[in-house]
């Protein structure tokens, strides 16, 4: 049975996390601030640390530091579980070394995934370690996902656009890959009919334009910014040269693609399947938690947008947001969407 250490100054989160775990069949040691957490990290040497971030005495990033100079604790994986959803406090947190970053609130299924991917990840790269390799990672300066992303940053070039610029079109080459610094990007195909269907949304740290590691494949979808949106880009070829280089970052970046397909297959089940109220609900929940929304702040999206994602006629999504407005579940003032009732709006059915 794998081992977690849950470190969370908020005792009735702290409380219901350990027992969602303990479900799953792990075993579970809890800490109600950092300076606690580290001490039972090197005494029980969990299989995977989940720490939030804003805790007293020792916060999430300096409980990281301290695990990452003991010699015994510095393999284990870590998760940041936080509030703070800004661009550099998650690239912050996964500087320091985290494997991952889940923002709260969160949903139980995004944090058991995370939790297995990463104890999937250290047992294939544990393999490979025991397995001879050819490969020369010494070659190459990138050695993780994050210091990729920082490659990024640092020399890849920098892109602006603004709300409702096209970035990239379907069927045109696809020379580049973008990693999105800032605002959030909706992937789209037109139908045969002229509609649009919005087959993803990405949000800031969140990889752009992949079609094929080796193939010249053009574009398959059109990308298009829903805010004012920051990019940085690099060649593929250059990054085909890092990949090649090293397993590790092959291996991350897998499993980034992976989880983000899951999360497309999770949006196509619920348009095919959910009601009209639950589909525009939750619509309503991804926009807000993609754009950096607090209930209190007003979401200002297109109805055609909240109607494609949803896979709703607009017409039904404008009913639902009435109906959804006359219940005091939101608040809708022209193209701004207010949510009054995030609890409320989240179990509707």
């Amino acid at each position: 049975m794998k081992t977690i250490l849950l470190i969370e100054d908020d005792s009735a989160l702290r409380e219901n996390t350990a027992e969602l775990l303990e479900l799953s069949d792990y075993m579970v040691h809890s800490a109600p601030n950092g300076k606690i957490g580290i001490e039972v990290a090197k005494k029980q040497l969990p299989d995977l640390i989940v720490c939030d971030i804003m805790m007293p005495q020792v916060d999430g990033y300096g409980v990281l530091e301290a695990i990452s100079l003991e010699p015994t604790t510095t393999h284990i994986p870590f998760i940041f579980l936080s509030a703070k959803t800004e661009h550099k406090e998650i690239r912050k947190g996964m500087d320091l070394g985290a494997d991952d970053y889940l923002t709260k609130p969160f949903e139980e299924e995004d944090l058991l995934s995370a939790i297995e991917s990463r104890l999937a990840k250290v047992k294939i790269l544990s393999t490979m370690k025991e397995t001879p390799s050819h490969t020369n990672e010494a070659e190459g300066d990138v050695r993780n996902l994050n210091e990729l992303k920082n490659l990024f940053d640092d020399t890849g070039e920098i892109l602006k656009f603004k709300k409702g610029e096209v970035i990239f079109k379907e069927s045109a080459p696809s020379h580049r890959i973008f990693l999105i610094l800032n605002g959030v990007v909706k992937s789209h195909k037109m139908e045969e009919n002229g509609k649009e269907l919005i087959t993803a949304l990405y949000k800031p740290d969140d990889f752009l334009g992949f079609t094929s590691f080796t193939d010249n494949i053009p574009y398959q979808e059109t990308a298009t910014a829903v805010e004012e949106v920051e990019l940085a880009g690099i060649s593929k070829n250059e990054l085909n040269t890092i990949l090649v280089q090293n397993q590790n970052v092959s291996l991350e970046l897998m499993n980034v693609l992976t989880e983000s397909v899951s999360e497309i297959k999770k949006q196509l089940l619920q348009m095919a399947y959910s009601s009209v109220r639950k589909k525009t609900a939750q619509t309503l929940l991804q926009f807000a938690l993609l754009l950096n929304k607090k209930p209190e702040d007003a979401i200002n999206i297109s109805r055609s947008d909240l109607a494609s994602v949803a896979g709703i006629a607009p017409e039904s999504l404008i009913r639902t947001l009435s109906e959804f407005k006359k219940k005091g579940l939101i608040e809708i003032a022209g193209r701004n969407i207010k949510i009054l009732q995030l609890e409320s709006l989240a179990e509707v059915q």
